[in-house]
């Protein structure tokens, strides 16, 4: 029981999951409707790439019976680019207020946690947790109407945000505090580990105008 329990620990948290939920969020917002044509955009790949090696692998819980380098390796390669398996970020973004506190919660808490790590280093599961609170805005990165996925907690977050306009000044601390801190849905409460100032200023980017969703991936992911 302890190796399965572990096994799957390592695939929602690490190595599959946190993947899936940074490709649905961006993905909506860049139009995309296939988790397979998403890991042919280059930023976006270098996203979950960079989530998964760079900032899971150090906090990785190692089932013991596979490697979860190797496991991580075969889904950036074979499972998230496949076009037979018909994951559309739209299905995948559904109640991702209920997973970012596992996907994503999980190895923040760990970096916390640990004497040689510093949650506070983390720059790339910040990016998709900024990603998910521009996506709450419910306009693409073309700033036409979106829709939004089914969430128990859409009532509750969007109107947080309803004084965010794109392209214009806004206080990103006091629309985003309310969502950061909340330590149900993260785990803990971003600010106290060191992330919500960073995550701000990465929605800041976000928001900046037509088109910042994607100038603000290449700012941090490069061409």
């Amino acid at each position: 029981r302890e190796t399965v329990n572990n096994v799957e620990r390592m695939k929602v948290t690490t190595c599959l999951n946190p993947l899936h939920t940074a490709l649905a969020v961006y993905g909506c917002l860049l139009g995309y409707t296939s988790i397979a044509a998403e890991m042919r955009d280059p930023q976006l790949r270098a996203l979950v790439e960079h989530i998964g090696y760079d900032e899971g692998m150090p906090v990785v819980v190692d089932p013991g019976i596979l490697s979860p380098r190797d496991f991580i390796a075969e889904v950036i390669r074979d499972r998230l680019p496949n076009p037979f398996i018909p994951d559309a970020p739209q299905r995948i973004a559904c109640d991702t207020s209920q997973k970012v506190g596992i996907r994503f919660g999980e190895t923040i808490k760990a970096y916390a946690a640990s004497p040689d790590l510093d949650a506070a280093n983390l720059t790339y599961i910040p990016l998709a947790i900024a990603g998910w609170c521009r996506y709450l805005l419910a306009l693409d990165d073309e700033l036409r109407p979106m829709e939004l996925s089914s969430d128990p907690m859409l009532d509750t977050l969007c109107p947080l945000l309803s004084g965010v306009k794109i392209g214009e000044p806004f206080d990103a601390h006091a629309a985003l505090q309310p969502i950061l801190s909340n330590a149900v849905l993260f785990g803990s409460d971003l600010h106290e580990v060191g992330l919500g100032e960073k995550i701000e200023g990465m929605f800041c980017e976000l928001t900046a105008g037509c088109g910042a969703v994607r100038r603000t991936l290449i700012n941090y992911l490069g061409q």
